[in-house]
């Protein structure tokens, strides 16, 4: 598998309480997105970052899944855009260097540790012909 098979979906639905703010709420994965975007622009590690509509797990913004074809698929959440940044990035990194999307725990970051809301199986590769 090559690294650029891998995506960074970032979840821009999700709402996060913020009492500060006149919504009563902000959108942390908009600035998640954008912040990742920036760090890998230009990095030949072939890393894509994609927004998602929504991943479903609105009550653990903000919220990542890294996916790419043939490995499980991880999807993390209560991540900050501010603490967590180099985090993802890293772990993003291990995933991709991977066999099978399965990076042993003690390798992962605490946040990706504390944070993990699901692994789901690939899919099988589709048959030609």
């Amino acid at each position: 598998m090559s690294d650029s098979d891998l995506t960074i979906h970032v979840c821009t639905a999700c709402r996060r309480v913020r009492e500060d703010l006149p919504e009563g709420y902000d959108q942390p994965g908009a600035a998640l997105a954008e912040a990742l975007t920036q760090r890998l622009n230009g990095q030949a590690n072939g890393i894509t970052v994609v927004t998602a509509e929504c991943l479903a797990v609105c009550k653990r913004p903000c919220t990542i899944a890294l996916s790419a074809d043939g490995k499980w698929t991880y999807l993390i959440g209560d991540l900050e855009t501010d603490t967590h940044l180099d985090d993802i990035v890293s772990a993003a990194e291990a995933y991709a260097a991977s066999a099978n999307g399965i990076v042993p725990w003690k390798e992962r970051p605490p946040c990706f540790r504390k944070g993990v809301v699901a692994r789901v199986p690939p899919m099988p590769a589709r048959q030609q012909g």
